[in-house]
C-alpha cells in the first residue's frame, strides 16, 4: 500500500502560508456559522417562526447540507483533483448566499443555508485532502494542529464581524460579508496553491470506486473507531454553539458582550491547538486525545455537580468553558488525523465519509442538545459528559486494538 504524501508535488509555498490557506479553506465553515450567530434575535424578529429555539436551525441546516455534500466532493476530488472541486464548491457556496440574503420565510432561509453546506464541503473535504497528499503520521498532525491553531482565530472574531454588519445594516448583510469572504479565497487559489493531486495519482469516479473506499474505511476499525469519536466530540460542541447565543445573551446577559466571550474561548481553543502543536510528536496523538478528553469528563461531571449546590454564574461558566474549549483543542486535531492516517492511498474518498458520516451524527447530536435548551446550560453541561464518556471507551477500545494488531 503506497503512502501518496511520499510523492507529492514539491509546494511552491511556505508551510506557514499552506497552513494558513489551509485554515481559511476550512474556516469558510467557521465563519458561516458564528458570524450568524448574534443575528439570531434579528432573525426571529423579522422572520416568523413557531418556537424561538428554531432560529437554531440555521446552523444545523448548514451541517446538514455539508454532511451530504461531502459524499460528493470526496470522490470528486479524487477524480478530478482538488483545486476544481475547490472552486465549485465554492460556487455553490455563493449561490446559497443569495438564497439566504433573499430569504423572507424560514424554509427558504434553512433551504439556502443548506445549500452554503453543499457549496462549504468542497473546500473543507478538499483541505483535508490537501493535507494528507502532502504529510502523514505525527508530521500531519503538526500541519494540522498549525491549521487549527490559525482556524480558531476565524470563529474568535467572526462573531464580533457579525456585530459590527449589525450596527450598520441588517442580518442580511452578513451574508454580504460572506462573499467577499469566499471571492478572497477564490482569488488566493488561483495564484499560490498547486495541484496536489496529479492526474496519475487520481482515482475513477464510479460507484464501484466509492463502494471500494467506502469499504477500506469501514474495514479499519480504528478509523471506525476515531470516526464516531469525531462525530461525537463535534456533536456536544454542536449543542453549545446552537445554544450560545442564548446562555450569553439571554442567561447571562451579556448583551453585545456575547461576541467578547465567545471569541476569547475561541483563542483558548486556538492556543491548546498550539501547545498540541509543539507537543504531539513528543507524547503522540493518543495519549494526548486521552488527556484530553478526561479533562471534558471530569470538568463536565464537577460542573454539573455544581448545579446541586450553587447557582451557576457568568464567571464559573467560563471557566468550565475555557477548560472545554482548551481540551478539544487537543482532541479535534489529533482525532481526525488518527483517523486519516491509515487512509493515504484513498484520502478524498476517506476524508469524505469520515466527515460524512462524523457530520450526520454531530449535526443530529447537536440539534437535539440546542433544541433542549431550557434557560439553563444543563443540556449542554450533560452532553459533554455522556458524549465524552462514550467517546473514552471507544479511544480506549482503538487504542488496545492497534497495540493487538501491531
Amino acid at each position: 500500500m503506497s503512502d501518496y504524501s511520499t510523492h507529492a508535488p514539491k509546494s511552491r509555498i511556505s508551510t506557514g502560508e499552506f497552513s494558513l490557506l489551509v485554515a481559511l479553506l476550512m474556516s469558510i465553515v467557521a465563519i458561516s456559522i458564528d458570524a450568524l450567530l448574534p443575528a439570531l434575535d434579528a432573525i426571529r424578529a423579522d422572520i416568523a417562526m413557531s418556537h424561538p429555539n428554531q432560529a437554531q436551525l440555521v446552523v444545523s441546516a448548514l451541517f446538514f447540507g455539508m454532511a451530504i455534500g461531502q459524499l460528493i466532493c470526496g470522490p470528486l476530488s479524487d477524480a478530478a483533483g482538488r483545486k476544481k472541486v475547490l472552486n465549485g464548491g465554492i460556487a455553490l457556496f455563493l449561490v446559497g448566499t443569495a438564497i439566504c440574503y433573499f430569504a423572507t420565510d424560514i424554509n427558504t432561509l434553512l433551504f439556502g443555508r443548506f445549500v452554503q453546506g453543499l457549496g462549504v464541503s468542497g473546500p473543507y473535504v478538499s483541505a483535508i485532502s490537501i493535507v494528507r497528499d502532502k504529510y502523514s503520521g505525527n508530521d500531519m498532525a503538526r500541519i494540522m494542529s498549525l491549521v487549527m491553531m490559525i482556524f480558531v482565530m476565524v470563529p474568535a472574531l467572526a462573531p464580533s464581524l457579525g456585530q459590527a454588519v449589525l450596527w450598520i445594516g441588517s442580518w442580511r448583510d452578513i451574508f454580504v460579508l460572506y462573499v467577499f469572504y469566499a471571492l478572497l479565497i477564490v482569488v488566493w487559489i488561483f495564484c499560490r496553491l498547486e495541484e496536489t493531486l496529479p492526474k496519475e495519482h487520481r482515482i475513477a469516479m464510479s460507484s464501484k470506486g466509492f463502494a471500494e473506499g467506502f469499504k477500506e474505511v469501514i474495514s479499519n476499525i480504528p478509523t471506525v473507531c476515531y470516526m464516531i469519536c469525531m462525530g461525537l466530540f463535534f456533536g456536544s460542541f454542536i449543542g453549545y454553539l446552537n445554544s450560545s447565543q442564548q446562555i450569553f445573551q439571554d442567561l447571562f446577559k451579556t448583551g453585545e458582550l456575547f461576541t467578547l466571550y465567545f471569541g476569547l474561548l475561541a483563542i483558548v481553543f486556538g492556543a491548546a491547538s498550539l501547545v498540541n502543536a509543539r507537543l504531539v510528536q513528543k507524547w503522540g496523538m493518543q495519549h494526548l486525545s486521552n488527556l484530553a478528553v478526561w479533562g471534558i469528563i471530569l470538568s463536565s461531571a464537577l460542573f454539573l455537580a455544581l448545579h446541586l449546590v450553587m447557582e451557576i454564574q457568568l464567571w464559573s461558566f467560563v471557566i468550565y468553558a475555557s477548560v472545554l474549549f482548551f481540551c478539544f483543542g487537543l482532541v479535534f486535531g489529533n482525532v481526525n488525523a488518527m483517523a486519516m492516517e491509515p487512509m493515504g492511498h484513498v484520502a478524498g474518498i476517506a476524508a469524505a465519509i469520515i466527515g460524512s458520516v462524523s457530520s450526520i451524527m454531530s449535526m443530529s447530536i447537536g440539534t437535539v442538545i440546542g433544541l433542549l435548551y431550557n434557560g439553563t446550560v444543563i443540556p449542554v453541561t450533560a452532553g459533554f459528559l455522556i458524549f465524552g464518556s462514550i467517546s473514552m471507551a471507544i479511544l480506549t477500545f482503538a487504542q488496545r486494538y492497534k497495540e493487538k494488531q501491531a
